[in-house]
């Protein structure tokens, strides 16, 4: 406080200068603390977004593993895993059945490359249309078993379905009577007694299914005796080819009784009431091979098709994005004029502000089309996968994508190279090396963890992309078919993002099916911060290598 000694102007400055740092203390308004106070703002903003999304994903997700281990206990409560035995077996006979229709096919053009009149084809190939024909009819009567067997297990389904539906919505009303009035709570209560809610016995309502697997054997030994009676008796052709394949063909009805007979084992010791574990549930979705949802018989969470579809276009764009992005990093930064580095670099980075959906309509339109027509050019007919049959693809999906990724790693990269001494390249240029020695022996392996780490991030951004993806990949919602070798590459595929975007607006709210997509949020979740965190600790490492 100031003296009664003082004079007039001090103590007005000093009454000035307290009141001026009692307002910069109550405002904030200090440079200092302005500052300090908008970063902390702003950081905390960015962890309060990152918990809210970490919380909604896992929330919705977390109910997931219960419902799918419910679904899957129905599923064997109500026969219908006893049924899928047998309709493996039925689909295992039909595809033998296809092996003779693309036999024929190739019989078929042969006839007409030779000059023959498709009268005149039809009539040689009726023998064997009659052998097709024949071999189909074998499995008439199982065909019918698995009709009624399929009737009687969906019905005991159905019923159990509308049950918990009963179930859910007499929970509904009756937890809406906490919070109404009287008149309001009576009349929710004579709702809910109103429903009537079906008590399911699994065990007695799958009898029926059960006696018929004496059926399933008695019809198996004559289907077996039939197949047997055609199988050594095959038509002959002229080409050696054609009765090479109808060997292969005798084979395959060998194995195929082995099946039916493991068949019969599987459904005779098939229990009921084998619980239904938690791990079993989880890796129903975590290694399942179907995606199947809506169906009238048995839906399906298995993310594995989505995974893989996700996993082959990534490594593709990144096969494609890593060359061109780290070579144009090491160009412009080590070889380019100064003319030059003002060219390329803002048109490598302007690819990164271009959106996704146009990229994904020029794939559309134009890329996928191009490849396709291409790959019929009879000159490139020795590539593996050529002719490329559909134009939306794993392929097409990949090249939009390595776009996208290379002015991430681009940049990245070039930094990293950037931050290397200029020591070193000046010592190996002055112990004779050329610049491309240096380049190659000094400058890329001491930038080589930046360079890590670009590529990382530049995985990141592809495995996350979704828009290019649900266009260009095709969206076929099965495991690429690896026996084609480099061909797959050229199969539609399905992908983790995709799958999100197409049906997230389509399923009801907190249906399994609803969890199952967060499910695969989460998943996604995990790897894109597997993917930072490793890409953070290659570069710590780097800023320590080079500090």
């Amino acid at each position: 406080m100031p003296t009664l000694t003082e004079s007039a102007p001090a103590r007005t400055s000093t009454h000035d200068a307290l009141l001026k740092q009692k307002r910069g203390v109550f405002f904030g308004l200090n440079g200092d603390s302005f500052v300090k106070y908008v970063f902390q703002g702003n950081a905390m903003v960015s962890i309060i977004v990152l918990a809210l999304i970490t919380f909604t994903i896992f929330r919705d997700a977390v109910g997931f593993l219960p419902a799918n281990h419910q679904n899957l206990v129905v599923y064997r409560k109500a026969g219908l895993e006893m049924v899928d035995i047998f309709r493996d077996q039925v689909t295992a006979h039909r595809t033998l059945s296809r092996y003779l229709a693309n036999v024929r096919a190739d019989r078929l053009a042969a006839l007409t490359a030779a000059g023959l009149s498709p009268a005149d084809a039809y009539k040689q190939m009726a023998g064997f249309d009659d052998y097709a024909n024949r071999f189909a009819d074998t499995m008439g009567e199982e065909e019918t078993i698995l009709g009624n067997m399929t009737d009687l297990a969906s019905s005991v389904k159905e019923r159990k379905k509308v049950a918990q539906d009963l179930t859910e919505a007499k929970g509904n009303l009756l937890a809406a009577m906490k919070g109404a009035t009287p008149e309001r709570a009576a009349e929710l209560k004579r709702e809910a007694d109103a429903i009537v809610i079906e008590e399911i016995n699994f065990k007695q309502e799958i009898q029926p299914l059960l006696a018929m697997r004496p059926e399933v054997v008695a019809a198996n030994v004559t289907l077996l005796a039939a197949m047997k009676e055609l199988a050594d008796a095959p038509p002959k052709f002229e080409d050696p080819a054609l009765n090479k394949r109808m060997q292969k063909f005798q084979s395959l009805v060998a194995t195929f009784a082995t099946e039916v007979t493991t068949a019969e084992h599987r459904m005779m010791a098939w229990d009921q009431d084998k619980p239904v574990g938690w791990l079993e549930s989880f890796n129903a979705f975590a290694f399942g091979r179907q995606w199947i949802t809506a169906s009238f018989w048995q839906d399906w969470y298995g993310v594995l098709p989505l995974f893989t579809g996700s996993l082959l276009i990534a490594c593709l764009a990144l096969l494609i994005a890593i060359p061109l992005g780290v070579a144009a990093a090491i160009y412009v930064n080590q070889l380019a004029r100064q003319t030059e580095q003002k060219v390329i670099k803002p048109f490598i980075e302007f690819i990164s502000a271009i959106p996704s959906v146009v990229l994904g309509f020029f794939g559309i339109a134009m890329l996928g089309e191009t490849l396709r027509r291409v790959s019929q050019w009879p000159a490139l007919d020795w590539i593996p996968g050529f002719p490329i049959a559909e134009r939306l693809n794993a392929t097409t999906a990949a090249c939009l994508l390595a776009l996208m990724a290379v002015p991430t790693i681009f940049s990245l990269a070039e930094d990293a190279i950037n931050n290397v001494p200029r020591s070193f390249r000046e010592a190996s240029l002055a112990l004779g090396a050329t610049r491309l020695q240096t380049i190659i022996h000094i400058t890329v392996p001491a930038a080589l963890s930046g360079i890590m780490a670009a590529i990382l991030l530049g995985f990141g951004r592809v495995i996350g992309e979704t828009m290019v993806v649900l266009l260009c990949a095709g969206n076929r919602i099965e495991i690429p078919d690896l026996s084609s070798g480099i061909g797959v590459i050229f199969q539609p595929v399905h992908t983790m993002t995709g799958i999100i975007a197409q049906e997230m607006g389509e399923v009801v709210r907190d249906s399994i099916h609803y969890r199952a997509l967060f499910m695969i949020g989460v998943l996604l979740f995990l790897i894109s911060l597997l993917v930072n965190w490793l890409a953070q600790k290659i570069v710590r490492r780097y800023r320590i290598s080079t500090g």
